[in-house]
């Protein structure tokens, strides 16, 4: 934290000289922020080339720990070919998380910006059943128009493997089955029939040979439905042993859904077309479902099962239960909207499944509605590494920055530490409609996404250009964590 504090020192005059704290022009003159925290800290950051950034994940390749960060639309200057590039998915070596390297750069797409753009969706597999299981593969989403595959064995050479899926109208978070090389790809392409977002399902065990499987998502949606108001999109779904967790909406109307894989990927071998999209083969795989408040969305629906009950120790029944931890996302800036919290849905019965406690971080703690950008929860880790899995979990808070919070007692989660990064001159604004006309515009970190790696390194990359935070537990919040002793 030390050299931290330092180079905030002369953080005041470089924002001055750049006019990005001047007053006038909408801006709110105010002071640099240092960073903030309570049991956790900076080991190392990546200034990510000042892209914006949605999702990183982290993957042990033999010896060396190698990042992918996905971003969204826009472009920036890259220093390694010394042009600009479209956003795409950067390439970080963490093995030494004090020291990251940056290694490449794969240009995404250059059509729209924001979360139209870019390449802001990833996920890494090594060990493919289908291929040489020495080799590292990375799927992505290109903009809203496709998914596609590069072949990242040598993370500083990538090579182009196939182009899954083209000509799509919007794409959203991905999942990948390393183990079986099943492929959730949400995606929509319009005059398809689906009346909002489905999963494409592919097996990409040999990801040069991708092999379509079928569409899924929630009756209401299905083609040739007029069941009233369609259902919200398909944000993303997870998989845990022999179910899938699908997650639907952000910030309102948001639905939980409990699958049976082995359905979803045979179907029902009493059907006629066992994957043709109808409520009957809908409903042949889904266990249960639960329609969230109506200012509630399922962003990020992380399972966590097998939890053991403290308080039921002595009781004859549910001393364990199985939850999934369903996190909405906040959308619009300075609160101008219901706030967007974390809930914690009992799916011990998963034909009954039903929220018991949520998780929120306090305004008033931080005064975060003033301080621009977006305030509320946004996503959760999704690696299931024992050293925190039925522990803890992190989760985003845009502006809040991530939250460190103890999930043993699911009914009681708890806050136990809190990273919020120093502004730096590269974070970006973010502006409101004022009251007079035109916009009122503030410079605020807006933590985007947060993955853990089998170290235990905790990495939060940033919505508004300031990069890439390596940290890690502390004090007392480090002991809830399973770490080897």
């Amino acid at each position: 934290m030390t050299l931290l504090f330092k180079a905030m020192k002369p953080l005041a005059g470089v924002l001055a000289a750049s006019g990005l704290l001047a007053a006038g022009a909408g801006f709110a003159a105010e002071k640099p922020r240092p960073a903030e925290a309570r049991n956790m800290r900076l080991v190392g950051a990546d200034g990510l080339q000042a892209r914006s950034a949605y999702q990183p994940v982290i993957q042990q390749q033999g010896s060396r720990f190698i990042a992918y960060v996905g971003h969204h639309g826009g472009s920036a200057p890259n220093p390694l070919t010394g042009k600009t590039e479209p956003n795409g998915t950067s390439i970080i070596d963490v093995t030494d998380p004090r020291k990251p390297r940056y290694l490449f750069h794969i240009p995404g797409s250059a059509e729209g910006e924001g979360e139209a753009g870019g390449a802001q969706m990833v996920r890494v597999c090594g060990g493919l059943p289908g291929t040489d299981r020495a080799k590292f593969f990375l799927l992505r989403t290109l903009g809203n128009q496709g998914h596609e595959v590069w072949d990242v064995t040598d993370p500083t050479h990538p090579s182009h493997v196939s182009t899954v899926l083209s000509g799509l109208t919007t794409t959203h978070k991905n999942w990948w089955e390393c183990d079986s090389g099943i492929a959730y790809l949400v995606s929509y392409k319009k005059d398809e029939g689906w009346r909002s977002r489905p999963a494409k399902i592919f097996d990409l065990s040999d990801p040069a040979k991708p092999r379509f499987i079928r569409e899924y998502g929630l009756v209401g949606a299905e083609p040739g439905s007029k069941d009233g108001e369609p259902p919200q999109p398909l944000h993303g779904p997870i998989r845990l042993g022999n179910r899938v967790y699908f997650g639907y909406g952000t910030a309102r109307s948001g639905t939980l859904q409990i699958v049976d894989r082995d359905k979803l990927l045979k179907g029902d071998p009493k059907a006629r077309d066992p994957f043709a999209p109808t409520v009957e083969n809908i409903l042949y795989a889904q266990l249960g479902r639960i329609d969230l408040y109506p200012n509630t969305g399922a962003h990020t629906t992380f399972p966590v099962l097998g939890m053991e009950m403290p308080e039921f120790a002595k009781s004859d029944k549910g001393k364990t239960a199985d939850f999934v931890v369903v996190v909405n996302e906040a959308t619009q800036n300075e609160c101008r909207e219901f706030r967007q919290m974390v809930f914690f849905v009992d799916i011990t019965t998963e034909s009954r499944p039903f929220s018991v406690s949520n998780f929120q971080v306090p305004e008033a703690s931080g005064n975060y509605c003033s301080r621009g950008g977006r305030f509320g929860a946004h996503s959760s880790n999704e690696s299931f590494t024992p050293i925190y899995y039925k522990r803890v979990i992190f989760v985003t808070y845009f502006n809040a920055g991530v939250r460190a919070v103890d999930i043993r007692d699911p009914y009681r989660p708890k806050e136990i530490g809190y990273y919020i990064p120093a502004i730096t001159d590269k974070t970006d604004k973010r502006c409101v409609p004022a009251a007079g006309g035109g916009e009122a515009c503030k410079i605020a970190i807006q933590s985007n996404n947060v993955e853990v790696d089998d170290r235990g390194y905790i990495y939060v990359v940033d919505r508004a250009n300031t990069g890439m935070h390596i940290l890690e537990l502390t004090g007392d919040a480090r002991k809830v964590a399973n770490f080897a002793r």
